[in-house]
């Protein structure tokens, strides 16, 4: 045992060793073909969420009606997304993420041929944004999952951090194809984008076959089960713990940064564009960096909170937009560095009968808690101003940090499933 308190497991005698690159997860084929699908639906999906914003505008001219229809769906995770992992620990997950992404298409597809009768309503967008969310609920733990049993397990940190580099990657480029759209040709044609996108995963799915011996399936238990298993093994209740105190004060960019944007910097929506991208490239290269660790260990996750926690203090203190755009770049790297080591570990603990729910957790925590968060960070912004809004997200990932710092991560009973070998 290594002084983190996690399991040293000895590669095996005349055992080549395996290359540490941050794409070596591409040399799966089942994972190659699934990347290149959710390249093309997650750019869709980011293409149609800048849409809708935009058609809502039109609608209603009324920015509340736009935070409505975000609050909104955000109301599924918030209440059902502990328990979506259930139906990824009993079913095939192949079989059920093409069931999800079929209805994810087919909702795109409802929204454009509507729109393109001018029936596209706010009641109807509402409608579609509720069911989409709650699909969504067994749909993300069950993606999560899938790509563990695309590559080996020494293979699962770059798989997951190319995962995050799409996500990061098309909350780019989605906006950017969805603003040319809407400019040469309105907001119809990019839910035409995202039905279409969805044809792409579809047919990675139909082709891609997990590794054998991967998966297994649950016989029985929910989510009262998972969070027993889960609280009785450090390596899982701490990123989830930790998780949950960042996710709930740290990551509220979307109501920081226009007021930062706007009141401290005296800018315009395009200043506020900008401080997105510089976020988001940060991200992106925050989330490919830790494809170059094997294996994701405690005091990783401890450094990239601490960072996390000293680049928003650094955002908040920025004198000028200059320093800004340093500190948020800065900022996007070393939270998605945390979000990405935190997820592989979850991975890499949890065995797979339990990983489906365990993964719904961190979803939850993650994503679930947005609407809880958020609130909590307008009324702070009310009260002090958006450079306070940061630095409460700074103490937030302080307070994780210190957590890690004091907990060990102890062997478990069935160290072969849930504990990591060094590095």
């Amino acid at each position: 045992m290594d002084r983190d308190g996690l399991t040293v497991v000895p590669e095996a005698a005349g055992a080549p060793a395996r290359p540490h690159g941050a794409f070596r997860a591409l040399r799966s084929t089942p994972f190659r073909w699934y990347f290149a699908g959710q390249i093309a639906s997650a750019s869709g999906t980011f293409v149609q969420q800048t849409a809708v914003a935009w058609l809502v505008l039109q609608l209603t001219g009324s920015a509340a009606s736009l935070g409505l229809v975000l609050a909104v769906g955000g109301i599924p995770s918030l209440l059902f997304g502990p328990f979506g992992g259930g139906l990824a620990d009993r079913f095939d997950l192949r079989r059920l993420l093409i069931v999800t992404q079929a209805t994810f298409g087919l909702l795109a597809a409802v929204l454009w041929l509507l729109a393109a009768n001018g029936d596209a309503t706010v009641p109807v967008v509402l409608v579609i944004t509720v069911v989409g969310a709650l699909v969504g609920v067994v749909d993300s733990p069950a993606r999560q999952a899938f790509v563990g049993a695309l590559v080996p397990p020494d293979d699962l940190a770059s798989a997951v951090s190319l995962n995050g580099v799409v996500m990061n990657s098309a909350r780019v480029v989605g906006p950017a194809v969805a603003g040319v759209l809407i400019a040469a040709v309105g907001t119809t044609p990019c839910f035409a984008v995202n039905a279409v996108s969805y044809l792409a995963v579809l047919a990675a799915l139909a082709v891609v076959r997990p590794l054998s011996g991967v998966v297994s399936r649950s016989r029985g238990g929910g989510l009262r089960d998972a969070l027993h298993y889960a609280c009785g093994r450090e390596q899982l209740w701490l990123p989830l713990t930790m998780m949950a105190i960042v996710g709930l004060l740290a990551f509220n960019f979307g109501v920081v940064l226009p007021v930062l944007a706007k009141e401290t910097f005296h800018g315009s929506g395009g200043t506020y564009g900008a401080m997105s991208t510089v976020l988001s490239v940060g991200s992106v290269l925050g989330s490919l960096g830790v494809g170059l660790v094997r294996h994701p260990r405690r005091r990783y996750l401890m450094a990239a909170a601490l960072v996390f926690g000293l680049a928003l203090a650094a955002t908040a203190a920025a004198p000028t937009l200059a320093v800004a755009f340093v500190t948020l770049f800065a900022t996007g790297a070393a939270g998605f560095t945390f979000v990405t080591l935190a997820s592989t570990t979850l991975q890499l603990h949890s065995s797979p009968a339990y990983r489906g729910r365990i993964l719904a957790l961190w979803v939850f925590v993650y994503l679930g808690t947005t609407p809880i968060g958020s609130a909590v960070t307008g009324w702070v912004l009310d009260a002090g101003g958006p450079r306070a809004g940061l630095l409460v997200g700074a103490v937030a990932c302080f307070v994780a940090a210190v957590l890690a710092a004091r907990v060990r991560t102890p062997a478990n009973p069935d160290a072969l499933l849930t504990d990591l070998p060094a590095r």
